[in-house]
């Protein structure tokens, strides 16, 4: 059974699924005239969110077109997965006690590639029903590299990233229709609408100060679009190689899961857990999805950022990166698996009980029942195949958001932590290279991982129990990395204490855990 548009028309054919009850070739043609929603970055977690959401509301009859998509990284993840399918997904949701709610996801209804469509986005762009322009492209993908200098340094027609084409784009539609627009970051980072918005002013306002564009062009981009603040969660992990079997069992073909030449793991399923929240400002100048009733929280800047405050710096991350750091060196495979053991269970306990007095109440998300599930449902779901090394990964752009703002709000009271240290110390003890086995580890991609161990000897031939305060110091100051100065806030020497334990030689990390985890 192959998973085809026209395939779908037969629901009978499909015991087990949810299977969109719309006509999914009339509604992509219906997008292409009149496109209502474009987004940037058609990856796992877009395609079991916010595509299932347009979902919802076009089976509501709440909106009569889906959502067209657009690759700008990876162009595999659209070459391999989703055109061959007809753009079509299938979404598995993965419940704890090991069933699957399996779904035909029919609202996108086309997949381009930035490198190749550029026409086809002019033309969209063009388009007075156009309302809104999301994103899920990393925290990264808003990052001034480069590449983006070079683009903002030269006439906009020579852009060669996501961000100058964008911005380019948008200059174009001032131009054209002249009406305003939202570009609606979905990505997992703190102040995300501000990101997006800072790499988009820079681009225009080096393009405006060199006369490639006009003071009108720059008015339109900075006075008529918005860029809305958003807190995104759900628990979106690699594909999984049960789920795979599992539809593969049910007959469906081309399950298989893909690793691109550029290392994502992807496939034509997408699984993840059930829990989700998307909390969006509602600031959307030419009009938008009614996507409260889909379940969005749409509210303030300010109660956006309380709530992604509640998650990224308390509730949720923090203890990620915990189970990141530990499970690494522990040997743990997932996370779940991490959460059956007494010891590692109750240090990220312990870690939400020294943060939670920080948080402030949103409001829309009470934070005690937000943790309350992390710690009981989510984390230690045994078939959400999420691991330590995928958490791992640019954990040196993580820390100073997911424990900075707790250190900072705790002030002098911060030197008397211990599981905040201690987890930082697992970091830096982690950069070794090595398990707590004393076998050689391979660390998770981060881009200032060569950097990080020239700053400690040790981290460079992997050696154990030689902890070198001077040649820490600088790591140690450095509030990009860690949010503050650790020796301001009274930290550091405990830190560095902790890490000579967590180095003293094989079995130490477990050790060091036990005598300061109660």
């Amino acid at each position: 059974m192959k998973v085809t548009r026209q395939s779908i028309q037969n629901k009978q054919s499909w015991p087990g699924y949810h299977v969109p009850d719309y006509d999914a070739g009339a509604i992509a043609q219906a997008t292409k005239k009149q496109p209502q929603w474009l987004h940037f970055g058609p990856g796992n977690i877009f395609r079991i969110f916010p595509a299932v959401l347009c979902q919802r509301l076009i089976e509501a009859g709440r909106m009569s077109t889906g959502i067209l998509c657009c690759e700008s990284y990876d162009e595999q993840v659209v070459t391999r997965c989703l055109q061959p399918n007809e753009n079509l997904t299938v979404a598995v949701t993965m419940h704890a006690d090991g069933s699957f709610d399996k779904e035909i996801v029919a609202s996108i209804a086309d997949s381009l590639l930035l490198s190749r469509d550029e026409n086809e986005l002019q033309r969209i762009f063009e388009a007075p029903s156009l309302q809104m322009v999301s994103f899920t492209i990393t925290e990264k993908g808003y990052a001034m590299s480069p590449a983006v200098r070079r683009d903002a340094e030269n006439p906009p027609k020579e852009s060669q990233t996501l961000l100058g084409k964008l911005t380019r784009l948008c200059v174009h539609r001032g131009r054209t229709c002249g009406r305003p627009l939202a570009l609606v970051s979905m990505d997992n980072c703190s102040r995300n609408g501000e990101k997006l918005q800072s790499a988009v002013l820079k681009v225009l306002r080096a393009w405006r100060e060199k006369g490639f564009i006009t003071e009108q062009d720059e008015a339109y981009v900075s006075e008529k679009i918005s860029f809305p603040w958003t807190m995104i969660d759900k628990i979106t992990p690699r594909p999984s190689e049960a789920v795979r079997e599992a539809l593969e069992q049910d007959g469906l073909e081309g399950m298989d899961i893909v690793v691109t030449d550029k290392h994502t793991y992807t496939a034509a399923f997408v699984n993840a857990e059930k829990t989700q929240y998307l909390v969006v400002e509602d600031d959307f100048p030419n009009g938008r999805p009614p996507l409260e009733e889909a379940g969005v929280i749409m509210t303030d800047r300010e109660t956006v950022s309380r709530v992604e405050t509640m998650k990224v710096g308390t509730c949720l991350n923090p203890l990620h990166t915990c189970l990141a750091v530990y499970g690494c060196l522990l040997g743990y495979e997932t996370i779940a698996a991490e959460m059956q053991d007494p010891l590692l269970r109750r240090l990220v306990e312990r870690l939400s009980e020294e943060s939670m007095p920080y948080v402030v109440d949103p409001g829309v998300i009470d934070p005690q029942a937000f943790l309350r599930e992390v710690l009981t449902q989510r984390l230690p779901n045994p078939f959400m195949p999420d691991t330590p090394q995928r958490i791992a990964t640019d954990t040196s752009q993580k820390i100073s958001v997911r424990f900075g703002g707790t250190l900072k709000a705790a002030g002098v009271a911060a030197s008397q932590f211990t599981v905040i240290p201690l987890v930082l110390a697992g970091w830096l003890r982690y950069l070794l290279g090595v398990d707590d086995e004393g076998q050689p580890m391979t660390l998770s991609p981060d881009p200032l991982l060569s950097a990080l161990q020239k700053q400690w000897p040790a981290a460079c031939s992997g050696r154990l129990g030689e902890v070198d305060e001077a040649s820490l110091r600088g790591l140690l100051t450095d509030a990009t990395i860690f949010g503050v100065d650790l020796y301001a806030c009274g930290l550091a020497e405990r830190v560095l204490d902790f890490l000579r334990e967590l180095s003293q030689g094989p079995g130490a990390v477990r050790q060091t855990l036990s005598r300061y985890v109660r």
